[in-house]
Parts: C-alpha cells; sequence; structure tokens
C-alpha cells in the first residue's frame, strides 16, 4: 500500500519530474546567436576585390547567409568562404562592377534558437573617381619558398591619407595573428611574418589596405613550404638543389662552358 501524503505537501510523479529536469540540464547550454565580427561598409575599386567578414557564436552553432536586396548572393563573382565550422562567413566579389555590385549586403545568422542580422554597404569607384587618398598599393607580397621551421615574411607597404592600415588574407579569409600562438606577427611596416613554418601556412596571400577614403587589395602572392633541401645527382651526372617538388637550376657562364647546378 502506497504511503500517503504528509499533509501540506504534494507528490510529484517521479518520472515526468526526471523528464523535466533533463529537458532543463538538455537545454542549459542553448543560446541564441550573437555577432563577434560584423561586415564594415567599404569602397572598392572598379576592377578590384571587396570582402565581407561575418561571425557569430551561440549554441546550437548558427549559420551564415548572405543576401543581397532581398536575395541570396548568387554570381560567378561572388563567392561565399565558410570557417568556423559554418560559425563564420567571408562574402568575396571580384571583380567589382560600378553600380552592379553597389548595394547592402546583410549578414544572417540562425541557429534553433534565433535569428539576428546585420548589414554593410557597398561603393564602387572608377580609378578617376577615387578621391585624394585612396589607398595605394607601394610594395605587395611576392611569391615565396620556405624550407620547414624556417621564417617567412610576406612583404606589404601601402601609402594613403589617412595613413591606411594594413590586414592580411589567406586563401580567402582573414589572418588572425592572435590565434597563432605568438607564431605569426604582422610588423609595424605591415609585413606578415611568420615563424616556423609549417605546411598548414602554404596558401595565397593579399595584403588589403584601408583608411577612411577606402579599401585596396594587393595582388596576390603564393607562399610554399618545403621540407628540408638535399642535393641529388640525377641520371645525366647534372647537381641540383631539390626540395619536395622544387628543382632549382642555377647556370653559370665560365668562358666556354656553362655549369648549371
Amino acid at each position: 500500500m502506497a504511503p500517503e501524503p504528509a499533509p501540506g505537501r504534494m507528490m510529484v510523479p517521479l518520472v515526468p519530474a526526471l523528464v523535466m529536469l533533463g529537458l532543463v540540464a538538455g537545454a542549459h547550454g542553448d543560446s541564441k546567436p550573437v555577432f563577434i565580427k560584423v561586415p564594415e561598409d567599404q569602397t572598392g575599386l572598379s576592377g578590384g576585390v571587396a570582402s565581407f567578414v561575418c561571425q557569430a557564436t551561440g549554441e546550437p552553432k548558427p549559420r551564415i547567409t548572405w543576401m543581397k536586396k532581398g536575395k541570396k548572393v548568387s554570381s560567378q563573382r561572388f563567392e561565399v568562404i565558410e570557417f568556423d565550422d559554418g560559425a563564420g562567413s567571408v562574402l568575396r566579389i571580384q571583380p567589382l562592377r560600378v553600380q552592379r555590385d553597389e548595394a547592402i549586403y546583410e549578414c544572417t545568422a540562425t541557429n534553433s534558437l534565433g535569428e539576428i542580422n546585420t548589414s554593410a554597404k557597398l561603393s564602387v569607384l572608377e580609378e578617376e573617381q577615387l578621391p585624394p587618398g585612396f589607398p595605394s598599393i607601394d610594395m605587395g607580397p611576392q611569391l615565396k619558398v620556405v624550407e620547414k621551421a624556417r621564417t617567412a615574411t610576406m612583404l606589404c607597404a601601402a601609402g594613403g591619407n589617412p595613413d591606411p592600415e594594413i590586414s592580411w588574407f589567406k586563401d580567402f579569409l582573414p589572418v588572425d595573428p592572435a590565434t597563432s600562438n605568438g607564431r605569426i606577427k604582422q610588423l609595424r611596416s605591415g609585413a606578415l611574418q611568420i615563424e616556423s613554418s609549417e605546411e598548414s601556412d602554404q596558401g595565397k596571400y593579399e595584403c588589403v589596405a584601408t583608411n577612411s577614403a577606402g579599401t585596396r587589395y594587393s595582388a596576390p602572392a603564393n607562399l610554399y613550404v618545403r621540407g628540408p633541401a638535399a642535393w641529388a645527382q640525377n641520371p645525366t651526372g647534372v647537381w641540383s638543389l631539390s626540395s619536395q617538388f622544387l628543382i632549382v637550376y642555377v647556370c653559370v657562364c665560365l668562358r666556354a662552358h656553362t655549369l648549371c647546378v
């Protein structure tokens, strides 16, 4: 015979109570999306590049989508590159077109608990329309081959008024030195210094100069990270310096003979 409840007390069925506790515990870590990076208004150069970066946090992880004039972006010149398991996204437009690309671009972050939006405006100018002080790339990065574990430096120098801020993209994604445990640094000159190079550092790098007048991208340059170099003799008896797939031949003219190493 089941015990009777004491006066003034109410018996709660055990199974429903456990179910409720489980639901509360399961929902405890869930949260609506919150932006941690939002796209910024940009003025770009016709024929150049524009990139909008958007990232959100939340649980479950939100997904990022991009809209232009109320429609999901879609064009051969538009590329969406995801990172952070889809919670971060870069909208890259290249080459820029006057009027056609000038618009408000909207970033939406969505998870099962909600949806948030933010937006940025893109303006595009022809070369002859550029205002005084528009950024210039005086020296962009160049193709570089570095031995693994060595230091690689990708150079960048820019001018403009006011002095532009320099940032970097690798394979169309923003480079964040703060996440590299000090291994990657941006020098005061604007150059990107990569210490103890790893294979994951290999890729296509661009430096970006931005000030209140606009944004200009450098031409991209590849960084290759190779294993330790080794001298090897090929079947013809000519020595070559090889590093995995890289073969370097240096030819020196000695009077009537040419020596290649």
